[in-house]
């Protein structure tokens, strides 16, 4: 009695995941509707920086180099032990359009990024507002023109892709698997007109959004969540687009092992209680789906006729293949489609993992 019972749960939960696959596969298509920006518009390019002295000098110039003809960048000192003063002063003697906003800890926000990123936003000059990471990296000097040309009047959130370097590591691998895993589900649940967030590492609003939420005050007590959190309150499927063309990439380098980017995961994922229940009931249930299926399919083929099961398991991984490696393409991260099968079980036992040990311990948050 119990072997029905458990090949329909599997039907059921396969079912579900194909219906998520082809969802996702909905970013893939161009929205003809709209029409991009064609002209330049002045842009604040805001950086928080906590302790980042080695990575400014490092990737600052690409921000600098930017081929765009109206734009300033916002440098925030968030408290810096380290020589990040020194560095941003040194940047700014040499380029007249860095603002630099020194940030001091008071109590009432001791170590909080938003609180640094609040006074960023109001001091820019400029009312469209892209962010980054100063871990961060355009891929090529158009990063500014390609991301400002999704504005539009009625498009005032742009999510963008912010990749990571490819190394040989195996830990390397797993973390551009859950970014671009991740990055589907975002720009397709904006596209079909539900968007539940953004990275910080590439993202662009314009500030009225920002002050018809009251910024960041519905979720300053949580340290993280300045990006997706920022995008729960602010987005909806009216003001908010995506832009997934190559230029418009940013790159970081990744974490260099598996602890390291736990602790990185432990952080991202814990603000995932904070977000709207549809969100998290959908985002859920894609998981939940994906673990079933894992568990039910060998069970089985061992006990259940496999010529039977075989096709519902290859069903599933030729829609996945298809929906994944058209996304790798279009992201520029084509080796992963060799290691799907292994990369996401892999992924599943990882994310696994972050969920047992958040709910032994709380996650640290900014630096």
């Amino acid at each position: 009695m119990i072997i029905p019972v458990l090949f329909y749960l599997f039907v059921a939960f396969t079912v579900i995941q194909i219906i998520y696959y082809l969802a996702f596969s909905t970013f893939l298509l161009d929205n003809k509707k709209e029409k991009k920006n064609s002209s330049e518009i002045s842009i604040s390019v805001i950086i928080c920086a906590k302790n980042e002295a080695e990575n400014l000098q490092k990737f600052l110039p690409s921000i600098l180099e930017q081929d765009y003809a109206t734009y300033q960048v916002i440098l925030i000192n968030d408290a810096s032990s380290d020589e990040t003063s020194e560095v941003m002063k040194f940047f700014k003697e040499k380029n007249s359009n860095i603002k630099i906003i020194d940030v001091e800890n008071i109590e009432a926000f001791w170590g909080n990024k938003k609180y640094a990123l609040t006074l960023g936003i109001k001091a820019a000059k400029y009312e469209h507002l892209l962010f980054t990471d100063a871990d961060c990296k355009p891929v090529s000097k158009n990063w500014i023109r390609e991301m400002s040309k999704s504005f539009t009047h009625k498009k005032t959130i742009v999510l963008g892709y912010g990749k990571y370097q490819k190394e040989k590591k195996l830990v390397n691998l797993f973390i551009r698997f859950e970014t671009l895993l991740t990055a589907i589900q975002y720009f397709s649940y904006a596209k079909i007109g539900s968007p539940y967030m953004g990275v910080g590492r590439n993202l662009a609003y314009h500030r009225s959004e920002f002050f018809n939420v009251k910024g960041f005050i519905n979720h300053i007590q949580v340290r993280s969540g300045d990006d997706d959190l920022f995008i729960q309150d602010a987005s909806n499927k009216e003001n908010t687009t995506f832009c997934t063309s190559e230029d418009s990439f940013t790159i970081s380098e990744a974490p260099k092992s598996f602890k390291e980017w736990s602790r990185q995961k432990r952080r991202h994922i814990s603000t995932a209680k904070h977000y709207k229940t549809k969100h998290k009931f959908f985002l859920g249930l894609f998981f939940i789906s994906k673990v079933f299926f894992f568990v039910l399919a060998p069970i089985l083929f061992f006990f259940y006729p496999w010529k039977i099961i075989l096709p519902i398991v290859l069903s599933y991984y030729l829609i996945q293949f298809i929906v994944i490696g058209f996304s790798a393409r279009k992201l520029k991260e084509s080796q992963i489609i060799y290691f799907l099968p292994f990369l996401e079980i892999g992924l599943l036992l990882f994310q696994f993992s972050i969920f047992i040990n958040n709910l032994w311990s709380k996650p640290n948050h900014w630096k």
